[in-house]
This record gives C-alpha cells, sequence and structure tokens, in this order.
C-alpha cells in the first residue's frame, strides 16, 4: 500500500473564488485563535494541548460566530491537527538537534489551504463538489486511483486553485529483473550514469534569472496596497511558478525513464541539508533538486517493481580503479560498485571493461517526448 499525491487544477468561477477566499480568512482567524490558546496553555502548565483539546475550544469559537458556519465542520476541525503537527514537528527537531521554530501566526493571505480529512467532497464527471461552496470546475487529467483519504484545496502565489488527493494505492507490481545502474549527481552534469550518460543539467533557475531580478525591482517601485504592486506580485510568481514546473517536469521525465529501465538504482546517500551550508554552492544546489529528484526514483521504482539502494558518498569521486576516466563516471562506478557489493551481487560488465568517454545528452532531449537521444536507451 502506497500513498500517492493526486494534483488536479480548479476553475472556480468569481462567486466560487470569493467563497474560498473567505474560508482562508475564517480558518486563518481559528488558526490564530487556537495557536493563541496552546501558546497561553503551554506557558502556564508546561504541557501541549491535544487535538482533542483544542478541538473543544473550537465548539466555543464558533458559538455566536454565523460565519464560520459556512465551512465545513471537518475543514475546521484539521486546524487543530496542523497546530498538533507543527508542535509535533518543532519537538521532533529539537531532539535531533536540528534547528527549530515555534509555530507562528498567520499573516492576511498567508493562510493558502483548507483540507477535507474524510468527507464534504465527490468528483462527478468534470466537476468535484466541495460542502458549503457547490460545484467547480476541474481539470481531470488522469484518473484518481485507489481509496481518496483526504483532499486539500490550494491557492498558489500566482492566484490559481489546485485541488490535491490524497489516495491509498495497492501496488502488486511484478518483481523486475533488470540490469543495475549507478548514479552520481552534480552540478556540472546533473547526473553520470553507469551505462555513459552525461545528463546536461537544465539550470532552470539560473536561466530565469534576469527575468527574476526584473521583475523584483518593478515590484519594489510600486505603491505597497496598491492594485499595481498586487499585480506586479503575481507576475513575479507567475515567473517562480514557471521554474517549478519546468524542473517538475523535467525531474518527474527523467526519473520514470530510470526506473522503466532498471531493476536496481543506486545512488549515493547525499546530506543535501548540510551541503547547501556552502553558501557559494547553495543556489546550484538547489535548483539541482537532488533531493526531489532522488525521492521520485523512489517511489517510482516501488511501483514498478524496482528497487533504489543508497551508499555511503564517502570518497566515491577520489578513488580510480580503471585507470584515467571522467570524474563523475568513475564516481558512478564506485557507486554501484558498493551498492553490488553490499547486496552480494556481482559486478557487472561494466565494472571490469568501463567506457571511456561519457555520452552527452542535452536536458531538452530529456523534455522533449520521443527525442531521438533517448530512442533505445
Amino acid at each position: 500500500m502506497q500513498t500517492r499525491m493526486l494534483k488536479f487544477r480548479l476553475y472556480p468561477n468569481a462567486e466560487q473564488r470569493q467563497i474560498l477566499e473567505r474560508a482562508l480568512e475564517d480558518c486563518r482567524y481559528i488558526y490564530n485563535e487556537l495557536l493563541a490558546i496552546h501558546k497561553i496553555t503551554y506557558k502556564e502548565t508546561g504541557k501541549t494541548m491535544s487535538q482533542y483539546d483544542m478541538n473543544l475550544k473550537l465548539k466555543q469559537l464558533k458559538c455566536g460566530n454565523l460565519a464560520l458556519s459556512q465551512v465545513h465542520s471537518q475543514v475546521l476541525q484539521n486546524i487543530s491537527k496542523r497546530i498538533r503537527d507543527a508542535y509535533h514537528n518543532f519537538f521532533t527537531r529539537r531532539k535531533l538537534g536540528l534547528n527549530a521554530g515555534l509555530p507562528r501566526f498567520k499573516k492576511y493571505g498567508r493562510y493558502k489551504s483548507i483540507t477535507y480529512p474524510q468527507s464534504g467532497f465527490r468528483v462527478e464527471g468534470k466537476k468535484l463538489w466541495l460542502s458549503k461552496i457547490g460545484y467547480i470546475n476541474i481539470k481531470l487529467h488522469r484518473p484518481i486511483r485507489g481509496a481518496v483519504k483526504t483532499l486539500t484545496v490550494k491557492r498558489i502565489s500566482s492566484g490559481k486553485w489546485f485541488a490535491t488527493f490524497s489516495c491509498k494505492i495497492l501496488l502488486k507490481p511484478e518483481e523486475k529483473i533488470g540490469s543495475a545502474v549507478g548514479i552520481d549527481v552534480g552540478l556540472r552534469h546533473f547526473l553520470t550514469d553507469t551505462d555513459g550518460r552525461q545528463i546536461e543539467n537544465p539550470n532552470f533557475y539560473q536561466k530565469a534569472l534576469n527575468r527574476i531580478r526584473i521583475e523584483n525591482k518593478k515590484l519594489s517601485k510600486k505603491k505597497r496596497g496598491s492594485k499595481n504592486r498586487m499585480k506586479q506580485r503575481v507576475r513575479l510568481a507567475k515567473a517562480y511558478e514557471k521554474i517549478t514546473n519546468q524542473r517538475d517536469d523535467f525531474l518527474h521525465k527523467l526519473s520514470k525513464i530510470y526506473t522503466q529501465h532498471y531493476g536496481l538504482i543506486v545512488i549515493e546517500d547525499l546530506k543535501i541539508t548540510n551541503m547547501v551550508k556552502n553558501h557559494n554552492l547553495a543556489q546550484k544546489i538547489l535548483d539541482a533538486s537532488w533531493g526531489r529528484f532522488l525521492q521520485m526514483l523512489s517511489y517510482k521504482a516501488e511501483g514498478a517493481g524496482g528497487m533504489v539502494l543508497k551508499v555511503n558518498p564517502r570518497n566515491t569521486s577520489r578513488i580510480y580503479k580503471h585507470g584515467k576516466l571522467d570524474r563523475d563516471y568513475n564516481a558512478s562506478l564506485n557507486i554501484l560498485e558498493r551498492g553490488l557489493t553490499g547486496q552480494g551481487l556481482p559486478l557487472g560488465p561494466v565494472d571490469i571493461e568501463p567506457l571511456r568517454e561519457p555520452k552527452q545528452i542535452p536536458a531538452n532531449s530529456v523534455v522533449e517526448a520521443g527525442s531521438p537521444l533517448l530512442v533505445g536507451w
């Protein structure tokens, strides 16, 4: 059983947008009130409030407030869960010795999503019905599989609305008996594998940096609180949104290619949080999104019957067993060898006689469907 998040675009009309935005503000009010009560309780008693206790306080807040009756009851109860989870994460990170901050109050416009935990929603044809709101147009670009557990409706910074379904899917993949591959991720090339491929780093953020700077400069010149500033803020948000969409598209397609063609994928167990402490490389590391790529590899491999194995990255680029090779290609060979020997598996032919010249693959060939460079992958 695997949890999958299925995201779809919503197209609410003007009236529905107004209702949704009012619901967000009502939820923000409840969030801030419950958080204030929680902070006072913790300060006085040294104990956190349970979700049950916060729901009791929620009932008191609802009394006499007619606006809150226009929001589905379970949507309001989910706010208590969010606060409980926020405190749980805070204490967990503190115990691990990591930096952590207490939950903060939400300013106007900073509460961006509502969650229907069990009921209050259903899909009918090309419409999504939400309790207290009605039927909203939804773009179902793929079927909703499995048992739907929750629905989250979110407004992103560009003003677009999305519905995300959390689904429990029973996977019955046949065990994939395929070849193994070692992958070394980097900045000069996005990745290099043991089959001699070097995928170009797309550098989406770096390429869009000039536009981001121009839009930011325009925003700084707009009067605070004006409609022109609001319009410019949306333009800037759309510029960032485009980068995110490009990056996700690239990572999804590339991770799918690897999970479809390999039964075992060996990667480095990178501590990206520590790596970005190097301020000279932090921006480029975050732009590459290695963590997101490795996460996609893991769940897609599980769904395809394969396996992703993480190995210690120590000195993978410094040990040369096959003479003078490309640094990244040599690292991928060492990564694969560590993975295979750790599993007690024999080394493949590539480890005996590696390639001398890796094959360069442009990033746009990964994005373009049917690219001749990917035929026969």
